[in-house]
């Protein structure tokens, strides 16, 4: 199958099966001139990082029903922001996103670059999602690679060498595949059949529109693809997280610094996360053990949290952090792991 065939028969498919998302504009719309907007294309592909579609839908809907434009977006307040990201993780990805915001609103006058080059001097803005935005957006034809894409170029070229040191070979096989016609509905094309059809247990190859060209399914190893080096186990750290309510109901928290796991998110004052922790508490107090911890994993380690709660005095005068009135505390706001540690605490301290 020549590569114009490749793309034919990909983009009849899609025309027909491309998923419904929030951000889209589908192709029935787009053939009629109707163009996606770059901002909420680049807040799904920021908020995709990592993370699924089911879990970004009600996200997306939120930061767009509050912020519908970039410019909305970059007037923001820190907090609020970070408090709408919490849950999805990856909290440097929040950070990037206002300073993205900003740049765009003061330095392009509140309106996206349109070549991948330009975007790439964007705060936060690497190579993929510069692809994305550009191809998306703007109908540059630039290669966007996912791990969905990079399933798809695996198995249509039966490739067997184990990501990631195949990531070179399969960038540029889906680089050869991308045409200069409808660039953006391609590449979400591929992207869709990777979610949908090519999928990494059970490939439905009876159904997929590439099954003529596809050289694993020929050769009956798409099951087999892509083949991955072998992961390193997780290491296990342990810290220990204080939790306090003043008698006026107020609970201490503080923000973490901005640079490093958790930067700029509220949270409970404790211990770096090492293999012995030994933190004094933020203040004297009666602390005591509710008999329960906290377990989380993040992307390198995984993660015990024991805690410490307090009734605190009302002239509590801690060595860290700041007291928040309860009427201005929202448990949605934490991080996940942070969140977890106040489900078990509230139980023994008690809820407003």
């Amino acid at each position: 199958m020549r590569d114009a065939d490749f793309s034919t028969a990909l983009l009849d498919w899609y025309d027909v099966h491309a998923r419904a998302m929030p951000w889209r504009v589908p192709p029935d719309r787009r053939k009629a001139g109707v163009r996606p907007d770059p901002y909420r294309v680049w807040l799904s592909e920021v908020m995709l990082q990592q993370t699924t579609v089911a879990a970004v839908r009600a996200y997306f809907h939120r930061f767009t029903e509050r912020w519908p434009t970039v410019t909305d977006l970059a007037a923001a307040e820190d907090g609020d922001v970070m408090g709408e990201w919490a849950g999805l993780g990856y909290y440097a990805r929040a950070r990037n996103l206002l300073k993205c915001a900003r740049a765009v609103a003061a330095d392009h006058g509140g309106r996206f670059p349109q070549t991948r080059e330009a975007l790439l001097t964007l705060p936060g803005i690497g190579p993929y999602t510069a692809s994305a935005i550009s191809a998306i957006a703007f109908d540059e034809p630039s290669t966007v690679v996912d791990g969905n894409v990079e399933r798809v170029m695996a198995r249509l070229f039966d490739i067997h060498t184990p990501l990631p040191g195949a990531k070179p070979d399969l960038t540029a096989r889906a680089e050869a595949l991308t045409p200069v016609q409808r660039p953006g509905d391609h590449a979400q094309a591929v992207m869709d059949l990777g979610a949908t059809i090519c999928t990494p247990k059970s490939p439905a190859c009876g159904i997929c529109p590439l099954r003529d060209p596809c050289a694993a399914r020929a050769a009956g190893t798409a099951r087999d693809l892509p083949r991955k080096d072998a992961k390193k186990p997780k290491p296990t750290r342990h810290g220990i997280a204080y939790i306090g309510r003043r008698a006026d109901g107020a609970w201490l928290l503080e923000r973490r610094p901005d640079k490093g796991l958790l930067g700029g998110m509220l949270g409970w004052p404790g211990s770096a996360w090492t293999d012995a922790p030994d933190p004094a508490p933020p203040l004297a107090a009666d602390w005591h053990d509710p008999g329960a911890e906290v377990r989380h994993t993040f992307t390198h380690f995984h993660l015990r949290l024991a805690l410490r709660v307090a009734d605190l005095p009302q002239d509590a005068a801690p060595s860290c952090g700041t007291f928040l009135p309860p009427q201005q505390f929202r448990p949605s706001d934490l991080p996940t792991v942070m969140r977890k540690a106040y489900d078990l605490a509230a139980a023994t301290l008690g809820r407003n």
